[in-house]
């Protein structure tokens, strides 16, 4: 296998929750160094949200596999100066400090910058370092509020989160990608470029369509569950055996293909309430009761192959227990065993695939284990190392 693109890349992040440690984690997975900084005795608070694999937070398992973890009190000056000694040796420093800690203990990007001319700042943020909302908490539900994501999930009769934490995975893939191309423009310009990445604007640039729509439409895309606003038929419907298969048409070929094969009226493609897609979606309901009555005549699997033969793209509606069995993840090998402290999990492998590179996935460290290892480094003694420890600077 060739070497991992980012080996030689060391990254220091003083980070907790989702989003730096999501963004840090992909970073490792392609080789890169990462050095966690950690609360001496806590660590990162996303390791106490959970308790469900084997004592370890679902989260922190998730986010923090093939990192360092060593722990430093950053509001000691020791523990800044061990933290400053990293940096020298640091190609990226990641943070997602609250609001104002960061230039507190004189870690923001500009000051990290002044001190370390080649290192590559990445700051994340809830609603940006500067303008009106700068100093306020985010968090991701509060940002799929903020930004109007709640508005459109759900039914019409109530609104709903996002199931899993989007803003947060936004900004992680920004700051990822953002750091990406610092690297890229440091190795070919010569100068390292700060990286900023808030929540709340990650979350604003997924939400493009809906603006375009709600700007130049006049009213937003109403809230429709599983349906979509402009497409007919499309959702999920209950079949016979009591499951929910969704699928959605897509032209008129896959319409009047529907209309032959699966429903079994071929008459409708006539019919002047579905003759266009407009049409579909104005009669929305009286097309729903046709589907509806025949997909209750039927078991999911009899219509999900009825639906695959006709060439209409269908799914059905998964639990996260069929989820986990689905054969595509166990067809293709995307599970890897990941150690955690005091157990071994499977993991799910990174997404993207680069040929002849096996991605790292180290185990997800217990808090401080590599604190003295990492300040031996730095050519602190080991009576040195006591001294901090007697101290609880580390």
């Amino acid at each position: 296998m060739t070497a991992l693109p980012l080996s030689g890349v060391t990254v220091v992040t003083v980070e907790q929750a989702v989003a730096a440690p999501y963004a840090t984690r992909q970073l490792a997975d392609l080789g890169a160094r990462v050095i966690k900084i950690e609360r001496p005795g806590v660590g990162d608070f996303a390791r106490h949200y959970d308790t469900t694999v084997h004592g370890q937070s679902s989260y922190f398992v998730w986010a923090n596999r093939s990192k360092e973890s060593v722990t430093l009190d950053l509001k000691t000056r020791a523990g800044r100066d061990v933290l400053e000694q990293l940096l020298g040796r640091a190609d990226v420093f990641v943070q997602n400090l609250a609001p104002g800690a960061a230039a507190r203990l004189d870690l923001d990007a500009a000051s990290v910058a002044r001190r370390h001319s080649s290192l590559i700042p990445c700051t994340i943020s809830g609603y940006g370092t500067t303008g009106p909302w700068a100093d306020r908490k985010a968090y991701d539900l509060l940002v799929q509020c903020q930004t109007g994501l709640v508005s459109l999930t759900g039914t019409a009769e109530e609104t709903a989160r996002v199931g899993v934490s989007v803003a947060d995975i936004a900004a992680g893939m920004y700051a990822y990608s953002g750091v990406l191309t610092a690297l890229y423009t440091r190795a070919t310009t010569g100068v390292a470029r700060a990286v900023e990445v808030s929540l709340f604007e990650a979350l604003a640039e997924w939400m493009g369509q809906p603006a375009y729509y709600t700007r130049h439409g006049g009213v937003q895309p109403p809230r429709m569950g599983t349906q979509h606003p402009t497409i007919a038929p499309y959702g999920a419907f209950t079949t016979g055996d009591g499951k929910q298969v969704l699928f959605s048409v897509q032209n008129e070929r896959e319409w009047a293909a529907l209309c032959e094969r699966v429903l079994e009226k071929p008459e409708l493609t006539d019919d002047p309430r579905f003759a266009t897609g407009s049409d579909r979606v104005a009669h929305r309901g009286e097309l729903d009761a046709i589907v509806a009555a025949r997909f209750l005549r039927s078991g999911a699997d009899e219509l999900m192959e009825l639906l695959e033969a006709t060439g209409v793209a269908n799914a059905g509606v998964n639990d996260v227990e069929e989820f986990l069995d689905h054969p595509v993840l166990a067809g293709r090998g995307r599970w890897q065993e990941v150690a955690i402290p005091g157990a071994v999990v499977p993991a799910l492998r990174p997404p993207a695939d680069l040929t002849g590179v096996a991605p790292r996935m180290d185990p997800v460290p217990d808090v401080g284990e590599h604190t003295e290892r990492v300040l031996t480094e730095l050519g602190l003694s080991a009576a040195r190392i006591e001294e901090l420890r007697a101290d609880d600077v580390i």
